[in-house]
């Protein structure tokens, strides 16, 4: 499982930037196989000095790192659902990711021109979800007719899809996300933009920024960073870490000689899921998980020690993977 993240924003707001830092702190892609990385997508390991720690402990030959993938999205402009700029380019590559983060300025005017000719991060947010709403609005029409002679019919399933495409639209109509929807099947389906877990990255220094834009981004139930892109760096890292948050995400580790290994799972996962993100047949085939929490083994050395001392915990099917577990699967 990985975490992906598109960046939006209208042009000028400091996007291009954010993205630029994520390109250069970009991991060694060679250790994600079947992954094809486009000139937009920038990969960048997750912060973590609790594998840094093990890593070390258990002399590993190789460290390897959760990862995010960001996804730069051109610059939207008003009337980009129905085309203009790179229109439809930039929708398909928000729906293939977990979340957006919408980069707002705030930042005073200066050198750097906006294409609303002035700074107004309420306004610039009201039109990106504005176009995201029209596309999703769009969307659900379409779906809805064809549903509707289900529905018509006396499908159940229909005449429930039918009823929640029309609370989304009665929401997005109102200037509300619908994340609160996103669990839904017909919602998931149709991949619907405005569903999708939202941040915002204020870009400017804490003066920068006032209270109403805050006060905006609570109403929508959406959290928010800010940060000075002067450096960018702490921002990303800033927005993993509210990202892992938002999402529900933990990690849990595997180490040893040849490699020490974060995985992201989300929290709530029972062993045999989370087993199956290492490799598909262990969850399959799952016996039992030996774990210890990280912070323990480092205390004791190794796992052998944390072995005879009769640490490791045997953990079944029903256990529940918590944040900073180290694991060794069982397998048949």
């Amino acid at each position: 499982m990985k975490l992906s993240i598109a960046i939006v924003g209208l042009p000028n707001v400091g996007k291009s930037t954010l993205f630029k830092a994520i390109t250069k702190n970009e991991v060694n892609i060679a250790n994600y196989p079947f992954c094809t990385i486009d000139p937009n997508i920038g990969v960048v390991a997750v912060p973590d000095e609790r594998l840094d720690k093990l890593a070390e402990m258990s002399r590993s030959k190789k460290k390897v790192p959760a990862i995010v993938e960001f996804y730069d999205v051109a610059g939207l402009v008003k009337g980009a659902n129905k085309g203009e700029g790179l229109g439809n380019q930039f929708l398909s590559h928000i729906r293939e990711t977990q979340a957006i983060v919408q980069v707002l300025r705030c930042f005073p005017a200066g050198e750097i021109i906006h294409v609303e000719n002035s700074v107004d991060p309420i306004r610039d947010l009201e039109i990106i979800n504005t176009e995201l709403a029209l596309k999703d609005l769009e969307t659900i029409d379409k779906s809805s007719r064809r549903i509707e002679g289900e529905a018509k019919s006396g499908k159940k399933e229909a005449i429930k899809e039918l009823e929640i495409l029309q609370q989304a639209k009665d929401k997005l109509s109102r200037n509300q996300l619908i994340t609160d929807l996103k669990d839904e099947p017909i919602i998931k389906n149709l991949q619907l933009l405005c569903a999708k877990t939202q941040m915002y990255l204020l870009n400017g220094k804490l003066e920068d920024v006032n209270e109403n834009i805050k006060k905006r981004i609570q109403e929508l139930g959406a959290q928010y960073v800010i940060a000075d892109l002067s450096n960018p760096g702490e921002a990303i890292h800033e927005v993993i870490r509210k990202a892992y948050a938002v999402l529900n995400l933990i990690s849990f580790f595997t180490t040893g000689e040849d490699e020490s290994r974060a995985w992201t799972i989300e929290n709530g996962w029972k062993a045999p899921q989370a087993a199956g993100t290492i490799h598909g047949d262990f969850e399959k085939k799952f016996i039992r998980a030996e774990t210890i929490n990280w912070q323990k083994l480092l205390d004791v050395k190794s796992w052998t020690t944390a072995k005879q001392k009769g640490m490791l915990r045997s953990e079944g099917k029903e256990y529940f993977v918590q944040d900073g577990d180290v694991l060794e699967i069982k397998h048949s």
